[in-house]
């Protein structure tokens, strides 16, 4: 009764941690020297026999103001997470939400940490039920702050404890409430120099079977600035913590400390035997181990029940804490990771782009579907229907005009009429065919969504482009673009309300023409007043001689022919490069409206990739991971 009775004082006094001594005597009443109250009771006798201030409250520690975290001013840290920031900025337009999550989680906690206290290192101990993780974080605190025994799970929350004041802001990122706050016990752990500055967080277990644990685990796991991995011989290789830990956190070896515990159950060499099998699993989740001086996480062995191995751990710590490099490797990691993530939507495989054999393919096919060398060639012909007009004898034009008058296949008619529907189709289908092409050609190599970017730049760019290009072959004067003006005002061809030019001006004659058309005219009076002194002669009303009137009727009806194969042949190199320059023309504009509504958005999504690339390459550019 009476042991039941003091159990229960203790409950209300001392927090119902504590257990009564009784091999040691007090004067009949005994003492606490384990409890809460007790502890702290001591700890003041303790300062006040060696002159140090009194531990600082939370509230206190609030106060305290923090410094800016210890990020080298000069180092590729900086530079990266700027480059970061603007990678996200220049992606949101292109990337989902999702794919640029992780990103702005790293840049977030990045910037969160560098309003912090620089005098700090957060470092979380971390395991699975059983390891002994809580029995190592007080061996390391120099007192039994977490509970340890039997009953399974002993940590249900996370609980800090800090060698210095001021990391009261780093423990409200944590979330770890002020009751779960404590300071190592008075001696030698709490006075160690080397720990200055330590900040040690005692996780749940991350197998337990409270899904709320876990996630208390893998929250302060995004938080922290380093992680000691505490793992048994029975569950060192267990496939939860490789696959769900360690393996993704390959990349942040350096703040890393893998520890095989309970070296004390493991009889002769069986300890470095386990220890071997744990580096080679560390080595085939991709762990870089920090072995021979080289960067990369520390493993070791030990026995936190009976202390083997708890100094040395000790000394790792406090040297990890006195570089002060902690929150620096930590988020350089991190950027890695999410750089490693952002890899596939960033590199291309090889040189994607558009060059100039892509263009001028484009301006060819964009040439074929409005028709500019159709276009040249009317042009040519019209050219020549011009010169056999005006240098042509009258009878022959006479007998032309009455062959095409009455035929729905003359030139005059084909010129009057509208361009038949499958016509525009197969015109339209080779604007989207050329379209679609050159955006193949663009978006060749391009990641996914940056592909899918270029892609619906050109096909919406191409939206009213066959009506814009019908537009032009009108108001360039093309021949026979007539019929796609009154087409436009059908709804057929150009923009509907679009100003029209009519048809083109008939093409500038050269100025020999004059001569040859007065040439022309002279022969043709050589024939009428050869023709009637004939008549004359023959009714009586002139003197007979049919040699002279005879002969000045032949001059003008073998002259005339002859001035018109005169002016055919000296048209023909005029009228070639009147169809040339007419082809040209249709052919620039055409690939003027094709470079505005196609190629320069489509340019625009390049130049755009090419500044994300740039920014990942910066990113990527000091990568301590590889990624």
């Amino acid at each position: 009764m009476t042991a039941v009775t003091d159990e229960g004082q203790d409950n209300g006094n001392g927090g119902g941690t504590g257990k009564r001594d009784r091999g040691t005597p007090d004067g009949g009443g005994g003492r606490w020297d384990d409890g809460l109250i007790a502890r702290r009771a001591a700890a003041a006798r303790t300062r006040e026999a060696v002159g140090q201030p009194a531990p600082r409250t939370p509230a206190e520690d609030d106060a305290e103001p923090q410094v800016e975290a210890y990020l080298p001013s000069g180092g590729p840290l900086p530079l990266r997470l700027d480059a970061l920031r603007e990678l996200v900025g220049l992606s949101r337009a292109r990337l989902d939400r999702d794919t640029l999550a992780e990103a702005g989680r790293v840049l977030d906690e990045a910037a969160a940490r560098q309003r912090l206290s620089s005098r700090h290192t957060v470092i979380a101990v971390a395991g699975a039920t059983g390891s002994g993780k809580s029995t190592l974080f007080n061996a390391l605190a120099g007192a039994p702050i977490s509970d340890t025994g039997l009953r399974r799970p002993t940590t249900s929350q996370p609980i800090a404890c800090s060698w210095t004041d001021g990391a009261a802001g780093l423990l409200d990122r944590l979330a770890v409430p002020g009751r779960l706050r404590r300071r190592p016990h008075p001696g030698p752990s709490a006075s160690d120099e080397t720990l200055q500055g330590l900040v040690l967080v005692d996780l749940p277990d991350h197998d337990s079977a409270a899904t709320e644990h876990r996630d208390q685990v893998d929250r302060v796991l995004a938080l922290v600035d380093a992680v000691i991995w505490v793992v048994d011989p029975e569950k060192y290789a267990d496939a939860a913590l490789h696959e769900r830990y360690l393996r993704p956190l390959a990349g942040h070896a350096e703040v890393t400390f893998v520890v095989l515990n309970q070296t004390d159950r493991l009889p002769g060499e069986a300890a470095d035997l386990v220890l071997d099998d744990l580096r080679r699993l560390l080595d085939e989740d991709g762990i870089a181990l920090g072995e021979h001086g080289e960067p990369g996480a520390t493993v070791m062995s030990l026995s936190a029940l009976t202390g083997d191995g708890v100094p040395e751990l000790r000394e790792m710590i406090g040297r990890f804490v006195q570089d002060r490099t902690a929150a620096t490797r930590r988020l350089s990691a991190d950027v890695d990771a999410a750089a490693a993530r952002l890899r596939p939507v960033y590199v291309a495989e090889g040189r994607p782009g558009l060059g100039e054999r892509a263009r001028e393919e484009f301006t060819d096919r964009l040439a074929e579907a409005v028709g500019a060398a159709a276009a040249g060639q009317a042009a040519e012909r019209e050219w020549r229907r011009n010169a056999g007009r005006a240098c042509g004898t009258p009878w022959l034009r006479l007998w032309r005009w009455y062959e095409n008058r009455g035929l729905p296949g003359s030139l005059d008619r084909m010129g009057q009429a509208l361009t038949p529907p499958e016509e525009e189709l197969t015109a339209r289908q080779r604007v989207e065919q050329a379209v679609r092409i050159v955006a193949d050609d663009a978006a060749d190599g391009l990641p996914g969504p940056w592909a899918q970017a270029v892609r619906e730049a050109a096909f919406t760019g191409a939206d009213g482009l066959p009506e814009a290009l019908d537009e032009l072959a009108v108001k360039t004067g093309a021949p026979g673009a007539s019929k796609r003006g009154r087409g436009a005002e059908t709804g057929q061809g150009a923009v509907a309300g679009a100003p029209l030019t009519g048809r083109p001006a008939k093409p500038p004659r050269p100025k020999w023409w004059p001569a040859a058309v007065l040439a022309q005219v002279a022969m043709t009076l050589l024939q009428v007043f050869g023709g009637l002194w004939l008549v004359g002669q023959i009714i009586g009303v002139l003197e007979p001689g049919l040699v002279t009137p005879a002969l000045v009727m032949l001059a003008g009806v073998v002259g005339g022919p002859l001035v018109e194969w005169s002016c055919a042949a000296a048209i023909r190199g005029p009228a070639r490069r009147y169809g040339q320059d007419a082809e040209r023309r249709l052919r620039e504009a055409a690939a003027g409206c094709g470079r505005a509504r196609v190629l320069d958005p489509v340019a625009a999504e390049l130049v755009r990739y090419r500044e994300v690339r740039e920014r990942y390459v910066t990113v990527t550019e000091f990568s301590t991971t590889g990624g």
